[in-house]
């Protein structure tokens, strides 16, 4: 967008067309990043997204942005040289623009987050935080990507079992010696920029959680060796090494999401009246947050899937895999054929408050539709 005017033209046409949000992205300038706000705000659409440099966080959480992805500008403005980083973060924005990747940017870039790193403000971090409680400004961390950047020196992300069910046309945008956001990052230089600003990150979201900033469960999928679905589990793990507890971790990926989109009245918790769709585990995660991973059976719209019924689907998602890299429509059928589902019952149980949505900032994909709870807990509580 070249102005405010297409700006608040986009927000417009996205409000005739039913949008349920407005996501932001980096490439913004300062003025139509506002103007998109504004936009918004008068036609009561939320907004969430990115933080573009050219924007302090503090002042998107002031002017009502919802939700921040990524933890996008958080240790810019935990800088005491925060004017300094949005500076040169907007000229490696125009040089991303440029296509330009060249040494001298790489070595700019580094220069930036060593920067970052040795101007890290404890008491600017605790003012930020306390601005984002105050705003209520929700923050959807996505660690699983920055811990992809912390490791990309790790080749046994290339021998991922969960590899086999990715479509073929994914994988040449998966080639970390070709991704442009990957390939210049693999020094021991950048890997130990990356390592700190993970470290940091993780230590930032449970300072967030303590204080009271409401989170998110989200993964990015799609970006590389984030898989759909199975990296939401990798992510609860990091928000339970970030200081969360594993039932505080399950309620960023069910009731809160609900919360956030406005549905908890039909998502969120195991309560009469509410959607029944649930996860059914082997072991409890309460106990070990990674048992989110032992799926038992899944009750989707009405219709039980046992162990053997998901490994069927899994198994025919790993066949259509190797397919044309241009063939997309294998992967847009539901495994089971439409036929398989039934229509949506509500539930008469009542257990645990844990769920999972598909994305905490993707409305329509029937977020917080999904419930985690153990096979024990049924026999207790499902009577």
């Amino acid at each position: 967008m070249k102005d405010t005017t297409q700006a608040r033209e986009a927000v417009r046409r996205l409000k005739e067309q039913g949008a349920d949000f407005v996501k932001v992205y980096s490439g913004l300038s300062r003025g139509t990043y506002f103007a998109v706000l504004d936009e918004a705000r008068r036609l009561g659409l939320p907004v969430a997204g990115h933080i573009p440099p050219g924007v302090r966080l503090a002042e998107a959480a002031d002017s009502g942005q919802r939700c921040v992805e990524h933890l996008d500008g958080l240790l810019r403005a935990c800088s005491e040289r925060e004017e300094e980083l949005r500076t040169g973060e907007l000229e490696l924005l125009e040089a991303a623009l440029r296509r330009d990747t060249s040494a001298r940017v790489a070595q700019r870039r580094r220069a930036l987050q060593a920067l970052g790193g040795s101007s890290f403000s404890e008491e600017r971090a605790r003012q930020l935080i306390g601005r984002l409680v105050r705003n209520q400004t929700w923050q959807d961390p996505t660690l699983v990507i920055g811990r992809l950047y912390a490791t990309l020196d790790d080749t046994t992300v290339l021998r991922d079992a969960r590899l086999r069910y990715m479509p073929a046309f994914l994988r040449p945008f998966w080639d970390l010696e070709k991704d442009p956001r990957t390939r210049d990052r693999r020094s021991p230089e950048d890997l130990g920029h990356a390592r700190r600003a993970l470290q940091k990150h993780l230590e930032l979201v449970g300072a967030m959680h303590r204080a009271g900033v409401p989170l998110l469960a989200g993964t990015d999928a799609l970006s590389p060796y984030c898989f759909p679905g199975f990296s939401l589990h990798d992510e609860l793990a990091l928000l339970v090494q970030a200081g969360l507890s594993p039932l505080e971790a399950l309620q960023c990926a069910t009731l809160k999401p609900a919360r956030f989109l406005g549905v908890e009245q039909r998502f969120g918790t195991i309560q009469e009246d509410k959607v029944a769709d649930l996860v059914l585990l082997d072991a409890s995660p309460l106990e070990d947050i990674r048992n989110t991973t032992r799926i038992a059976a899944v009750v989707l719209a009405g219709r039980f899937y046992d162990r053997a019924a998901l490994d069927r689907m899994l198994a025919e998602v790993e066949a259509a895999a190797p397919g044309r890299s241009d063939d997309r429509g294998a992967y847009r059928s539901h495994p089971s054929g439409s036929s398989a589902v039934a229509p949506r019952r509500t539930s008469k149980c009542r257990a645990l408050p844990l769920s999972e949505p598909d994305s905490p900032t993707r409305p329509m994909a029937a977020p917080g539709s999904t419930s985690w709870f153990t096979r024990t807990r049924i026999s207790e509580r499902w009577a």
